[in-house]
């Protein structure tokens, strides 16, 4: 017979067993346990998708690249122009500096097909859908940032010159929350207009205000706006 005594004494000690009976096996921390489990797991996955982020950015290098210009205007003035090219959003940004040294953007988002243009001094963007021969411009500008940034001269005698009027639309003013993002940013603060291509102002219409676009392709475009009657 096994006997278990029981010591009740003012120290109130443990009970103890004699004889037989043998000693308790200790519990498993099972909470403990499954707590440093989740937290090694955690650890495992967020070491995983550092690494996985890092690989991206070796295999996505920078994507931004500029491409410089000079070329002669319509008086054979010397015009300075960089483009910065944003292969990524399918962006290409114009940088038009006159001689009197005032500036004037070109935005060219070829993934919506249309261009902004943002003269200086005014407070207004001109809103163009693009054409085949403006897809054909941004060609040659993509395929000479393929690798580095880049520096043309273009020479007077071998620059083919064209001229380009667009018709300003007053009355078609666009919301420029409506806009996509880099045309928002371009024109915050300004009126926003449609235009469309014509033939030429005629006698009755003087021309607003022109813009001097060179590309690598050795061609220069006058972009002439003026506006249309209502």
């Amino acid at each position: 017979m096994v006997r278990c005594g029981k010591q009740l004494e003012h120290s109130a000690e443990e009970a103890q067993c004699t004889e037989g009976v043998p000693a308790a096996s200790p519990q498993f921390p099972h909470k403990a346990f499954w707590v440093s489990a989740s937290a090694c797991l955690l650890l495992l996955f967020i070491s995983l998708g550092l690494t996985g982020n890092l690989g991206l950015l070796k295999h996505h290098p920078q994507s931004l690249h500029i491409v410089r210009i000079t070329g002669p205007d319509q008086t054979g003035t010397l015009i300075h122009q960089s483009a910065l090219v944003d292969k990524k959003n399918d962006l290409v940004t114009f940088s038009v500096t006159s001689p009197a040294n005032h500036t004037s953007t070109v935005l060219f988002d070829i993934k919506h097909g249309l261009i902004c243009y943002k003269p200086v001094g005014q407070e207004s963007c001109f809103l163009q859908k693009m054409e085949e021969s403006d897809h054909e411009h941004m060609r040659s500008i993509l395929l000479e940032s393929t690798h580095q940034d880049r520096e043309f001269k273009l020479s007077g005698n071998e620059t083919q010159r064209q001229t380009e009027f667009l018709g300003v639309l007053g009355g078609r003013r666009v919301n420029v929350s409506a806009l996509e993002e880099p045309f928002q940013a371009l024109c915050q603060d300004s009126s926003v207009h449609w235009t469309r291509r014509a033939e030429g102002p005629g006698q009755q219409r003087l021309v607003y205000f022109c813009i001097d676009i060179c590309f690598p392709s050795n061609i220069c475009v006058s972009v002439c706006f003026y506006y249309l009657p209502e």
